[in-house]
């Protein structure tokens, strides 16, 4: 088996030009990714407290933006996910807006309806979760007052 070498460090740069960059443009740079269209999901670290901000592929729906927490087909959670599930209050940023939101896990149901949607906006998420041994959360971002 041919092993990989560790490119967090390299994601994580990337991550953290792609959010620079998209907050300087207002997402005109940055706010879609091959057709999928991206916003910036801002949490609070469930461990050190502080603000965390990912940008995430996402759809829209009359629920919300629905964003999945793929991890790109890892084994492992998302911290953002992670997040959320410790304190599902957080905020987005699409484009220049920016709206509070609580995140849910949606329901089976919603699921169901919602899945192929994400997949036709973007089509490796049915891998991911084909070759990894957790289920990936579909995540509902409700605006909230």
């Amino acid at each position: 088996m041919i092993r990989l070498p560790n490119v967090r460090w390299l994601l994580a740069l990337i991550t953290r030009v792609h959010r620079a960059i998209y907050r300087l443009s207002g997402g005109r740079i940055g706010g879609s990714l091959t057709g999928i269209r991206v916003l910036l999901l801002t949490t609070v670290g469930r461990k050190s407290g502080r603000e965390r901000v990912m940008p995430l592929l996402y759809v829209e729906d009359a629920k919300g933006w629905i964003v999945v927490a793929s991890n790109a087909g890892d084994d492992r959670n998302p911290a953002w996910w992670l997040n959320l599930r410790a304190r599902p209050e957080a905020a987005v940023q699409v484009g220049r807006e920016r709206h509070a939101v609580r995140a849910r896990r949606a329901t089976p149901e919603e699921e169901a309806h919602l899945w192929p949607k994400l997949t036709t906006a973007y089509a490796p998420y049915a891998r991911y979760r084909e070759g990894t041994r957790r289920e990936i959360p579909v995540v509902i971002l409700e605006r909230t007052a």
